[in-house]
């Protein structure tokens, strides 16, 4: 009988091939692999031709599915290239590491362990053990003259063919490391080796003879060198267990990295998926692969550039004492030959090739949750495969196939799955939208955590929606997730929301949730014709808000402080826009009265009041001489100049183009200016800056210009009728007054009528 322990790195090109090479010698009749046994069903697809690495093993508890773990295979990782070899050879291959429905039971041990404890559990010993064990390999390496274990690994295993004894070597080595280090005191790790120990002996009892174990290497010399059974057996009986599930899932490159906080990550990944693919590659096709990306960005490489690169990297090898180019000695030659030193360039080559965005594919014939399921397979009708780099897509609405997209990616955003981001759309219709794509792992739990509400995704959106209203305590936050349903084509969920909001409606008598909600609501609108939306439906739910908030706004702008009248103007502009949008006269009509409301109230905020009265303005209502009317009785309030800049700033609110082209407003609002106290003056000066950066550069300018010219004079008209009953003593008595309040300087005798 004879059991070949081969102690490897997890995802190593080197590795994979002395794995691959010794099974191919060896003929084992068995392979045990480090893995979760619950994974072990799932290694009947590894033959399947459209499982196609990097893929992992997702294994999860059903009844928490946040509680989850990953297993990820790289095509040159050790363990995949020994299951892919047991599978196509008919040799049975079995998992061995610590069943995951123990350690998922150990980990809620601990945690409520630690809820029960002071949060204060590390000691000087402990830091010192972590130390220690942080990276056991960086003794080796400073031993060969290394600085990191990691390098030294790769370029004594990885890099090297014809590895022949590398097992035996490995097994030394970590041997002597851990006859020297102190035992490491892990509770976990020691059950993860008395179980692998306890396959490894049940293989046997099998009656499999050429048993050949696959393992990190670390765990190697407890796998040759076995204690009794009884101690393993002892140390194993009495764990709980709980319920998991498993199932393969698409991975990425990005994902197998350090970076991603993958703990057994590897730092390349592209480049080690070019050393397996290209063993015997002396730096040259990976030169070639970088002038291609240069190229395709529009950036010349020429032939010299690619040879010159490979020859400094040779010399670079050469004076490191090394047997082989590695991607260090690559990358300080491609900066510096082919980058000119440019590290941006350099983090270019490092996104699409050192790292890359490869993404694995999983047969949608594998077992896995219904919803999960469901989503696949709506992916693949749909021709929106799952993909790890960026990209943008742009859906027209009038087509079937298109709009079907459109209602699967908001669904998915209702159930919190941010695959897709919406993007803007540069165009004045509604029938276009816009997506940024991005496929990542981790989607594959939020789907399962969602599937206790559906086991499709139109039953799951809907019911998450209907509990979201149902939850949700503000109108504003309804009527948000309404605009989110209606593009997601959910009927049953619409009614939903609707009902809730008329509830909500009738139930406030705060305008301000109100104004927040009605914005949303008016915009659903925008997609009554490309989606068929029952358009009269919401109308009447939004004209009947309007209808409450018109009531009410007069005597929401009494009385309030500067920052609530700010607020309450920005809601303001947000109602203008809404009724102009929904373009009923007679709700426009009602619309105006209430704003004359709002302008005429001497209580009202002045901010919110000068607002007002530009969209009167601006909708020529008020216009000649009753806007001077207005903008004169304005300036003149209580003589109260901070209310009156106030006013100004939201009468200009936006826009100072009615200042250049009405004479008789520039010249009150000069004469106005031209009469400010020194001390007024600086005290209003911020506020008059506020108001005039909001205008456009040109806009400023001609207005600067306008100011150095001098203001003009007022002209008052007066008719013949209204002299009829004139009581000319009394009048000139008044002229003065009337004159200073106008902001007229002039001497009495030089007014006339």
């Amino acid at each position: 009988m004879s059991i070949h322990v081969l102690g490897i790195r997890h995802h190593g090109p080197g590795s994979a091939r002395n794995v691959k090479t010794f099974l191919q010698q060896a003929k084992p009749d068995i392979i045990l692999v480090e893995g979760p046994p619950e994974g072990d069903e799932l290694l009947r697809w590894s033959a399947h031709s459209e499982l196609k690495p990097p893929v992992a093993i997702l294994a999860y508890r059903p009844d928490e599915p946040n509680r989850a773990v990953f297993y990820p295979f790289a095509e040159f990782s050790p363990e995949w290239q020994a299951i892919h070899l047991g599978a196509h050879n008919n040799v049975p291959v079995r998992f061995m590491d610590l069943p995951l429905s123990h350690k998922f039971a150990l980990e809620q041990k601990e945690e409520k362990k630690e809820d029960n404890i002071s949060n204060y559990t590390c000691t000087s010993n402990a830091a010192a053990n972590a130390e220690v064990y942080r990276d056991p390999l960086r003794y080796l390496a400073e031993a060969a003259g290394f600085d990191d274990g990691e390098r030294w690994w790769e370029s004594m295993f990885e890099h090297r063919i014809n590895n022949d004894g590398v097992f035996d070597a490995v097994h030394e080595a970590i041997q002597t490391l851990r006859t020297e280090i102190p035992e490491k005191d892990n509770l976990v790790e020691k059950l993860r080796e008395a179980y692998m120990r306890k396959i490894i002996r049940q293989a046997e009892k099998d009656g499999y003879n050429n048993i050949a174990v696959i393992c990190g290497a670390w765990h190697a010399p407890v796998l040759v060198n076995m204690p009794k059974q009884k101690e393993d057996t002892d140390l194993l009986k009495g764990l709980a267990k709980v319920k998991v599930e498993t199932t393969w899932i698409p991975w990425t490159y990005n994902r197998l990295t350090f970076a991603s906080g993958y703990g057994a990550g590897i730092q390349s990944p592209g480049w080690y998926d070019h050393v397996w693919h290209h063993p015997a590659d002396d730096g040259t096709l990976w030169m070639a692969k970088i002038a291609k990306l240069f190229r395709s960005k529009d950036m010349d490489t020429s032939v010299a550039h690619v040879i010159e690169a490979v020859r400094l990297a040779e010399s670079l090898t050469s004076l490191r004492g090394l047997s082989k180019i590695g991607l260090a000695e690559l990358n300080e030659a491609t900066l510096a030959v082919l980058c000119n030193g440019d590290d941006i360039l350099l983090q270019l080559i490092r996104e699409e090739l050192i790292v890359s965005d490869k993404i694995g594919h999983v047969p949608y014939e594998v077992p896995k949750p219904p919803l999960l399921q469901d989503v696949e397979k709506t992916q693949k009708r749909l021709r929106l495969p799952a993909e790890a780099g960026i990209k943008e897509l742009t859906l027209d609405l009038r087509e079937a196939l298109q709009l079907e997209r459109s209602v699967f990616l908001h669904r998915l955003l209702l159930i919190e799955i941010v695959w897709a981001h919406p993007l803007n759309v540069r165009s004045k219709g509604t029938f276009k939208e816009s997506w940024q794509l991005k496929w990542e792992p981790e989607f594959s739990i939020s789907i399962i955590e969602r599937g206790n509400w559906g086991n499709t995704l139109e039953e799951a959106s809907a019911n998450f929606a209907s509990h979201q209203a149902k939850e949700a305590s503000s109108l504003q936050v309804v009527c948000v997730l309404l605009e989110k349903v209606i593009p997601s084509d959910l009927p049953k969920a619409v009614e939903s929301l609707i009902t809730q909001i008329n509830n909500l409606a009738a139930a406030t008598n705060d305008v301000v949730q109100l104004l927040e909600a009605l914005p949303s609501l008016v915009s659903i609108s925008r997609y009554g014709n490309v989606r068929q939306t029952d358009e009269t439906m919401m109308l009447s739910i939004v004209n009947s808000m309007i209808a409450r908030v018109f009531v009410s706004i007069p005597t929401a702008c009494v009385g309030i402080d500067e920052e609530s009248a700010s607020a309450l103007t920005g809601h303001i502009y947000q109602l203008n826009e809404s009724v102009s949008l929904l373009n009923q006269e007679a709700q426009r009509k009602e619309w105006y009265d209430t704003l004359h409301l709002i302008c005429d109230h001497q209580h009202t905020a002045p901010l919110i009041a000068g607002y007002c009265t530009r969209i009167l303005s601006d909708a020529k209502v008020y216009q000649g001489d009753m806007l001077a009317v207005k903008f004169n009785f304005a300036l003149s309030r209580s003589g109260n100049v901070s209310e009156s800049a106030s006013w100004i700033e939201g009468f200009l609110k936006g826009s100072g183009t009615i200042l250049i082209i009405d004479e008789r407003l520039w010249s009150l609002v000069d004469q106005w200016v031209q009469h400010l106290s020194e001390e007024d003056f600086i005290a209003l000066l911020p506020l008059m800056r506020r108001t005039f950066s909001q205008f456009s550069h040109a806009e400023r300018r001609k207005i600067g210009e306008k100011a150095k010219k001098g203001g003009g004079e007022i002209t008052v008209k007066v008719t013949e009728t209204s002299l009829d009953n004139l009581d000319e003593a009394r009048a000139m008595n008044a002229l003065p007054v009337v004159a200073q309040l106008l902001g007229i300087q002039k001497k009495k005798n030089e007014i006339s009528t």
